[in-house]
């Protein structure tokens, strides 16, 4: 995975937790929230349905106790108060019935075909006696129960509540009651509405997380372009810069070649043959001279293109001439240490820290103005081999740099160089305060 995704990730990951905790606390809110309402809601509409019983109850008692008070128990009275009873009602289904307090139906406006049943062992579904709890409740001194009952206007069984009190005298049980689908229908609109409202929550967290995301994102495109430009000018630059260190690489060996081996084996050519005409051993001994002046020059220059003592002798030798070369030339006191003990390298290793070497002197050479240069190889890892160097030049700002599109080359083919076998460049450096470039291997 690329380090650009593993830090979109990072920074992803963490929005998507948070706005899913958050969502979660607010839907379990939202929840609770609805609960306490339902509740709430159903408290208050049970208290205002009892109160509306009892009016009713005390409405139709107000209608017969005139009849009630006389003290008698004359049939013609009960008839006529059965009658009252009957003719009023309340609403699409409110009404009023009589029992006697054995369980006979006396009166039942809204279901007349009930009228002189004994339901005394009516039970509902699930096994309870309707009119023994109602005439219970009744003799009691009047109260609510709950029960089920056939709905006038559908005809289905409902959940009821309903309100009763005794007639002693009369022996007689008068109720009303209210069905409950209104509180039914109220609370499944109330948390319609609540989940209504979760889901819009839950929309607009989702919608904060595309949001957040694509931004994220833009963010990161925007970035990658950036960063993309940058690298593009930087290879541009390479490309160009590749190129023109070939051609100067050529032209040098041109003029090295036609100005020193040339030259140097033309005159050969004219000793020996002068020697020959004369018969003289003093231009053949010239000749041989200059044969072996030509033999090391092509040698200075093959060591300049590959030196010999990589492949012969090894890593650090090859340091150690690279060090000695350098200070020869005039730049600064190299010292070069070897801790652990060397062991031998692949061909790809020790030709990437050569050139690394020579890169990091290059650059000694040309920015830092450095009096001395400590070169380390470091074998005491198993498994790991660093090479440091540090030297107490100017230093330089490395961010800076490599931001730069025209500057850094010489240290992004270091990386590189590592890169494509498998190590890393690590450099610390500040103005002012000298430069320590270090590369390690696995091997």
């Amino acid at each position: 995975m690329r380090l650009r995704t593993k830090i979109g990730l990072l920074a992803i990951l963490p929005l998507l937790a948070s706005l899913a905790l958050i969502a979660l606390a607010m839907r379990h809110q939202e929840r609770e929230l609805a609960r306490r309402e339902h509740a709430m809601v159903e408290r208050a509409y049970m208290d205002a349905r009892r109160d509306e019983l009892r009016n009713y109850v005390a409405l139709a008692a107000s209608t017969v106790q005139p009849l009630y008070d006389r003290g008698g128990n004359d049939p013609a009275e009960r008839a006529q108060a059965l009658q009252l009873l009957a003719s009023l009602d309340y609403g699409r289904d409110g009404y009023f019935f009589v029992y006697d307090l054995q369980g006979k139906v006396l009166m039942h406006s809204r279901q007349p075909e009930l009228l002189g049943q004994d339901l005394w062992e009516l039970r509902d579904q699930q096994g309870r006696p309707t009119i023994q709890q109602l005439i219970a409740r009744a003799r009691a001194g009047g109260g609510f129960v709950d029960y089920l009952w056939r709905q006038p206007s559908s005809g289905e069984l409902r959940p009821k509540l309903g309100y009763v009190i005794a007639y002693e005298r009369w022996g007689w049980m008068l109720g009303t009651g209210l069905y409950l689908d209104g509180i039914h229908a109220t609370l499944g609109s109330l948390e319609a509405e609540a989940n209504r409202n979760i889901a819009a929550t839950m929309l607009w967290i989702a919608g904060s997380a595309v949001f957040g995301i694509a931004l994220i994102s833009a963010g990161g495109l925007a970035l990658n372009v950036s960063e993309q430009r940058v690298a593009d000018r930087k290879l541009r630059l390479l490309a160009r810069q590749v190129q023109q260190s070939q051609e100067d690489e050529r032209a040098h060996l041109a003029r090295e070649l036609h100005d020193g081996i040339s030259q140097t084996l033309v005159s050969t050519k004219l000793l020996v043959e002068a020697g020959l005409d004369s018969g003289d051993r003093v231009p053949l001994a010239q000749a041989l001279e200059r044969l072996n002046g030509s033999l090391n020059e092509v040698r200075r220059i093959s060591h300049r293109l590959r030196p010999a003592l990589l492949d012969t002798l090894g890593l650090p030798a090859a340091l150690q001439h690279l060090g000695q070369e350098f200070e020869d030339a005039g730049g600064a006191l190299v010292t070069v240490h070897v801790e652990g003990e060397a062991r031998e390298l692949p061909v790809e290793a020790k030709t990437a820290l050569f050139r690394i070497a020579q890169e990091s002197l290059t650059n000694v050479a040309k920015h830092a103005h450095a009096s001395q240069v400590e070169l380390t190889l470091d074998f005491t890892t198993p498994g790991q081999l660093q090479m440091r160097i540090r030297d107490d030049g100017c230093g330089f700002d490395d961010q800076a740099v490599h931001q730069h599109p025209e500057q850094g080359i010489g240290l992004r083919n270091m990386r590189e160089r590592l890169a494509a076998i498998g190590g890393w460049l690590h450099i610390e450096t500040r103005p002012g305060h000298g430069t320590q470039i270090e590369a390690q291997l696995h091997g």
